[in-house]
């Protein structure tokens, strides 16, 4: 049986723009705490690809990738995830295999088959292309290929890219990429930040499936976790008035651009809505050091993950690295 010192410890940067905010000082913040991540001790910065969201700064997932690299020195940076259906394979693999030989043993490459968008915003993204979240395992078995060694009659390849061998992940936040990520032998992350009602079944569905591959022998399962970690509880439930809000805002499909946190969320919501947030925030982990350390003991116990990825969207962002500093005491135990 794991325990939490066992486990990996990772960030995913939502990038978030704050309200009279704008997405430069966004990019700023999102380097300086993969800085701070870096000095205390997390695996892995990861990022992801959305478009046509006010909120959220990461659209150009692979360009941010190249200016978090470059700020950093030994933490791995990646997707979390590129959105593969809204690029043709070959652009993935030549923008990765770049930014592999730049930061040679540092990159991430995970892989989500949703647009990240509206259908709208998907079709202007893809213009002529007719690629869709049914291509998934074929365009994900051609991104390997270009990243991989080169074969005597290869007449396509990735420069750079080619021969690289950019560590692939499969994301999913439904039980397809679980099933997908065991028969290819891949780690798979699943999104259990915003879908934690099918994780239990998206893990079994993953072992169950599971086959040995050259880049894994065995399963190897992350996990998508909220994070509002302060000093004292009380001081933890008032910053997640942010995230409550802002995921308030994604449901009425309003402007996603932070908001202050507030004294109470009374007369915000409604009692269905303030029951669907609780949903979507199922695995939330708020609290002050003990309560968190209490329930994350839980989740390791349940799901005996190796990697928790967190995700903490407080509106001030030295909240946001306390919060990840706190969290990083926890897990070394």
């Amino acid at each position: 049986m794991k325990k939490l010192s066992d486990v990996k410890f990772s960030t995913l940067d939502l990038v978030p723009v704050r309200e009279n905010g704008s997405a430069a000082q966004s990019l700023r913040n999102s380097l300086d705490l993969a800085q701070h991540a870096e000095k205390f001790g997390y695996t892995r910065f990861w990022v992801a690809e959305h478009h046509n969201m006010d909120g959220i700064a990461s659209s150009a997932t692979s360009v941010l990738l190249g200016y978090l690299a470059g700020g950093t020195s030994t933490i791995r940076v990646g997707s979390g995830g590129v959105m593969l259906p809204n690029h043709a394979p070959l652009v993935i693999a030549e923008q990765f295999g770049t930014l592999e030989s730049l930061y040679p043993g540092r990159i991430d490459l995970g892989l989500g088959r949703a647009p990240g968008s509206d259908q709208m915003t998907a079709r202007a993204l893809r213009r002529e292309r007719s690629g869709s979240a049914d291509d998934f395992p074929e365009d994900v078995a051609e991104l390997m290929r270009y990243l991989g060694p080169r074969t005597p009659e290869q007449r396509v390849i990735a420069m750079p890219g080619t021969g690289t061998n950019v560590p692939i992940w499969l994301l999913g936040s439904s039980l397809f990429s679980a099933q997908l990520a065991g028969e290819r032998g891949l780690p798979y992350a699943f999104a259990s930040h915003f879908a934690p009602r099918f994780m239990h079944e998206a893990i079994r569905i993953y072992r169950n499936h599971f086959k040995p591959s050259a880049v894994l022998d065995k399963p190897y399962v992350m996990l998508g976790v909220p994070l509002v970690a302060a000093d004292t509880d009380e001081q933890a439930d008032y910053l997640a008035t942010s995230v409550y809000q802002r995921i308030l805002a994604l449901m009425r499909g309003q402007s996603l651009v932070q908001r202050p946190p507030v004294k109470t969320m009374d007369g915000l919501w409604l009692p269905h809505e303030r029951e669907a947030v609780g949903d979507f925030l199922g695995l939330a982990m708020v609290g002050g050091p003990q309560k968190i350390r209490a329930k994350l003991e839980v989740l390791i116990e349940q799901t005996q993950a190796d990697e928790l990825i967190f995700t903490s969207d407080l509106y001030e962002h030295a909240d946001r690295v306390r919060s990840y500093e706190l969290l990083a005491q926890v897990m070394k135990g």
